[in-house]
């Protein structure tokens, strides 16, 4: 399986700091995130709602391997809405595990298409893509780690 080492810098707070190794993970673990975060209509195969941000979440958990001594990563900090990882970090760790997990563009498109305008708008505020009320906004090209795959 391959796996894909960072390692951060204090950019984020030095509680971030240190080396991060992500491990692919099997297509049924993602398969099961997926699903588990997924409701379905009556109507065969019709999606409901995706919960988009716990699918992310649970996949950049599943894909952790090692992190600082410290253990500044959790599923309910990934998961939290008041005391979660910062924008720009969550951006990044997504963009390893996504890359490394292959979640290709026609899996996000359909997992975005199951939220409402409004939930998606909400997500993408998240990931810092679209300005926040206060007019912030996060950017991909701010957080790029250093990176390497390794083949297991």
């Amino acid at each position: 399986m391959q796996t894909e080492e960072i390692e951060i810098d204090e950019r984020f707070g030095k509680e971030y700091a240190g080396k991060y190794v992500f491990q692919e993970i099997t297509w049924a673990k993602r398969n099961r995130i997926i699903q588990r975060h997924t409701k379905y209509s009556q109507m065969p195969g019709k999606g409901v709602k995706s919960d988009f941000v716990a699918i992310q979440a649970e996949t950049v958990w599943a894909s952790l391997k090692q992190q600082p001594e410290h253990k500044p990563i959790s599923l309910e900090k990934l998961l939290s809405e008041e005391d979660g990882i910062p924008i720009e970090l969550g951006e990044l760790l997504s963009k390893v595990v996504n890359k490394l997990n292959g979640i290709s563009h026609k899996d996000l498109r359909f997992l975005l298409e199951q939220l409402s305008e409004k939930d998606r708008t909400q997500l993408f505020q998240s990931f810092g893509f679209v300005k926040n009320s206060d007019g912030h906004q996060g950017s991909l090209e701010n957080s790029q780690p250093k990176t390497s795959s390794n083949s297991s």
